[in-house]
């Protein structure tokens, strides 16, 4: 019993090396850098940091993440702002209203870092041309499209040339706007969340497959076994964020994981691999 923690790591790096199969070959993704899955810092690494803010998204750089998930929407007069909420009422005090309310100058003249803690006072909603700027080279995006027009999006990501960076999370009863991002941008990554595994193949006959995302509510060996059957990749929400539930990911053989603990999670894949 004394090898049991050794050969407990030999098994977790064997089925992490696993995923290095031909799925991340034929992927325009970069490799994993975490042991052989994606890791996705939900609304930036924001535990301590506000969230959807340029500070939580170069915390997921320090950390060595490969992804971090924003938040799209369109202010009034039409820029496009990261806010995870419809409303700023969670994030800004003495204030209220939907983020579609506000003019950019107005948005960007509230303090979103004060309710976190006093060292982030003044911390103020990004736009999205500057989460590009800060990743680009970097990690990668996991674009949330909250509320904003496609075709315009695509121009800012095109002018950074970023378009094989960042994948578009859109539901796939939704198939207007994702046919909206592969007929204005080919070299874009869709990433339809299909629901229930039943629904793969359906939507693998209107798009090209290259990611799929889900739950764990969804989440299973027949959601991932059918996704890799059409060449795509699987990214899921963790529910409970622990150590039992990264391992149940892992046995399925999921791809990436979008969480709210990175740093947990990085340190678990850590140990769990052999390099």
């Amino acid at each position: 019993m004394r090898n049991s923690g050794f050969l407990l790591k030999v098994f977790f790096g064997f089925l992490l090396v696993a995923f290095s199969s031909s799925l991340f070959a034929q992927s325009p993704l970069p490799k994993p850098k975490n042991g052989g899955i994606y890791v996705i810092a939900h609304r930036g690494a924001h535990n301590g940091i506000p969230e959807n803010s340029l500070a939580a998204y170069q915390k997921a750089i320090d950390l060595g993440c490969d992804f971090v998930e924003i938040d799209v929407r369109t202010t009034k007069d039409g820029k496009f702002v990261s806010v995870h909420n419809s409303d700023i009422d969670d994030y800004v005090s003495g204030k209220k209203g939907k983020v579609s309310d506000f003019t950019f100058a107005e948005l960007r003249s509230m303090d979103i870092g004060s309710r976190v803690g006093p060292q982030w006072k003044g911390t103020k909603i990004p736009t999205f041309e500057e989460i590009l700027q800060l990743c680009k080279g970097k990690i990668g995006i996991y674009l949330d499209l909250k509320a904003a027009y496609v075709p315009d999006l695509v121009k800012i990501i095109q002018k950074y040339g970023m378009e094989k960076n960042i994948v578009w999370y859109i539901s796939a009863s939704d198939m207007k706007q994702i046919m909206q991002v592969v007929d204005n941008c080919p070299d874009c990554i869709p990433m339809p969340d299909a629901g229930t595994a039943k629904n793969i193949d359906a939507v693998a006959k209107k798009i090209d497959l290259k990611v799929l995302a889900t739950d764990m509510g969804e989440l299973n060996q027949n959601f991932v076994e059918t996704a890799h059957n059409h060449q795509a990749l699987v990214f899921t929400d963790e529910e409970k964020g622990n150590e039992v539930e990264w391992e149940q990911i892992l046995k399925w053989k999921t791809d990436g994981i979008q969480t709210n603990h990175p740093v947990e999670l990085i340190e678990y894949l850590k140990k769990h691999s052999l390099q």
